[in-house]
């Protein structure tokens, strides 16, 4: 939960910066879009609202067109088999024994700004659902008193809309003295209500006494029953657009984002556009001559009416100035042309791209769980089913046959996840010490500085055997802080390792693998062992040999085993196990990598007596 509270306060300054974007997008095409298009732009907003909340990360704009220019990545079921395997024939404590030391790694700061946030968050979004509710208990109390339409000469006006409109469907229309202005309301089961002053004033012109001047019927000189037909045209557009469930969606954002000024106000912009939009939905089935009694409606309807009291339902009210603003759209309304309408579709069909392609960076989903984008299409995979191995823990499994050019997997959706490699990642320190000279091949020795650690092992000075066989951190943070953050962002980048990210927030130099902003995936830890194993680093044959060396775990007959253990450890909890490696023999040669995810006991000692087992049910690796 802090996790996603620190990722979602980060989304919120993009959504800002996005938002921001998007009004002076709107800003610069106002000439090519129509007025129904410049509403339909904010539900691009409303659906990048909604990135945060998804329990995936959308793809981008860009990488949906790579996918369509690749289509043969794209299905996954033509380039793999399906293999399946019986329960484990092993026990545990058979397997071969490994050293595995993690250091446990704290989320302070962080994690409880991240807490703190999402208490706030929560309690806010609490109070907007008690609001909301409460409002929805009032607009029930209106229905309650509403009584259905009993005026025969609006009725046959209402009558006479519905056919204009080409609607068929029977929409209820009630009376009700609980509101200033009519309303549309209902998404399932649509219904509108009238004030019951408009039905007063119609009542008052039949008996042959006039209207108050204030009343919207007093039109001087246009017909008594246009405002009204005006009226009733505007809410049946908002029902033939379905502006119910806009209602209904920008209320949720509401909730969602109460705390967020920037979606605020684009809701309000949005609510002032569907207005727009509807009055030119309303101009186009009017006669030009009517645009005019169309403003007096609603320049006198300004008198008398306030802000919707209902924030789900869809009326012709508004705040003076957004009335104002509605006013200056029909008094300048021309019919759009066909070009306009042309140019609008493809001015929202880029907007749509380009905004759409940053949803990624929303994604709460995506920093936690990034994932590494392998193209399938020309490899040999088949998918195994170790599921008896791995039970209580997530994880995966990944082998890659080098004679064969074959890759066995379990679990594709965690072979492809980027985590934290922790001690893992240490194979590659040492080749970026050995590259600067901070270590040599004939001499690795650096002298324990004199701290207390908490395992015997690492208090004493170490070379490289002995610092990989005990996976001592202080070693390898030795010899980060003297390559600095510069080469070592060289040296990822050239090793294209992982995320190649130094650090998410700010941390020592020296704990950027633990548990922090480095992640990598299995299927990438195995691609670079390979590359490792043939020497195609870039790095030169005797540091490559050196590093091979420290990782010999075993050796039988003609057959050895090479691995390096990791564990992620946060807050005295192991949530993180690694094991990867290989096992040469004079025949072959099989790179593994296997990862385990838990609340606890997901350790390195735990990943490599699960992949014991796999590879002596596999034969490729001894009990």
């Amino acid at each position: 939960m802090a996790d996603f509270g620190i990722r979602f306060l980060i989304s919120n300054f993009f959504i800002c910066a996005i938002t921001g974007l998007l009004l002076l997008a709107k800003l610069l095409l106002k000439n090519c879009l129509t007025s129904r298009m410049q509403f339909n732009v904010w539900f691009l907003l409303l659906s990048l609202l909604a990135v945060p909340f998804l329990p995936f990360c959308p793809t981008g704009f860009p990488q949906v067109i790579l996918w369509l220019l690749e289509p043969k990545s794209i299905p996954f079921t033509s380039s793999v088999d399906v293999l399946e395997t019986t329960a484990p024939a092993h026990l545990p404590g058979t397997f071969e024994p490994v050293n595995d030391f993690a250091f446990s790694v704290g989320r302070g700061m962080p994690a409880m700004i991240g807490t703190i946030f999402c208490a706030i968050w929560l309690s806010g979004v609490l109070i907007m659902v008690i609001l909301t509710l409460k409002s929805k208990a009032g607009f029930n109390r209106l229905k309650k008193s509403a009584l259905p339409l009993q005026n025969r000469e609006i009725r046959i006006l209402y009558k006479n809309c519905l056919a204009e409109m080409n609607i068929k469907r029977r929409i209820p229309i009630y009376s009700t003295a609980f509101l200033k202005s009519p309303i549309l309301a209902g998404f399932f089961k649509p219904c509108i209500y009238l004030p019951i002053h408009l039905i007063s004033d119609i009542s008052a012109i039949e008996s042959g006494t006039p209207p108050d001047k204030s009343s919207p019927l007093h039109t001087g000189g246009q017909s008594r029953l246009n405002p009204v037909r005006f009226m009733l045209l505007h809410e049946l557009m908002h029902y033939k657009h379905k502006d119910a469930c806009a209602n209904y969606l920008m209320n949720l954002a509401v909730i969602l984002y109460w705390f967020n000024p920037m979606v605020w106000y684009a809701l309000k912009e949005m609510r002032t556009d569907r207005e727009i939009a509807c009055d030119a939905c309303v101009l186009r089935t009017l006669k030009a001559h009517e645009y005019k009694d169309y403003g007096n409606t609603l320049i006198n309807f300004a008198e008398k009416i306030s802000l919707m009291p209902f924030p789900f339902t869809a009326g012709l009210s508004g705040s003076i100035k957004h009335i104002q603003k509605r006013i200056v759209h029909i008094a300048s309304y021309q019919k759009p042309s066909t070009a306009q309408k042309w140019k609008g579709c493809i001015a929202l069909g880029i907007i749509t791209a380009l905004f759409w392609s940053l949803s990624p960076v929303l994604s709460t989903y995506a920093a936690d769980q990034n994932k590494y984008q392998w193209d399938i299409s020309a490899e040999n995979i088949s998918i195994i089913n170790l599921s008896p191995y791995f039970e209580g823990y997530d994880g995966s499994f990944v082998l890659y046959d080098l004679k064969s050019s074959a890759w066995g997997i379990y679990h594709m959706d965690s072979a492809v996840l980027r985590t934290s490699p922790n001690s893992t990642y240490k194979i590659y320190s040492a080749l970026f010490g050995l590259k600067e000279g901070i270590i040599t091949p004939e001499d690795s020795f650096i002298a324990w500085d004199g701290n207390t650690y908490p395992y015997d092992t690492w208090n004493a000075s170490q070379n490289l055997d002995s610092a990989m066989r005990y996976s001592v951190n202080w070693y390898f943070q030795a010899i980060d802080r003297q390559l600095g953050i510069s080469a070592i962002k060289q040296n990822l980048k050239k090793l294209s390792y992982g995320n190649e990210k130094i650090q998410e927030y700010p941390v020592d130099i020296s704990a950027y693998w633990m548990e922090s902003s480095l992640k990598i995936s299995p299927v990438e830890q195995v691609q670079l062992l390979t590359k490792l194993y043939d020497n195609k680093l870039g790095f030169s044959p005797e540091h490559i040999n050196a590093v091979k060396n420290s990782l010999l775990l075993s050796s039988r007959g003609n057959s050895s085993l090479y691995g390096k253990t990791g564990t992620g450890q946060v807050n005295g909890q192991n949530i993180n196990g690694w094991f990867i490696g290989y096992v040469q023999s004079a025949s072959n040669t099989y790179f593994f990598a296997s990862n385990i995810q838990g609340q606890d006991g997901a350790s390195g000692s735990k990943a490599a007596e699960i992949t014991y087992s796999i590879l002596a049910d596999m034969d490729i690796w001894p009990q």
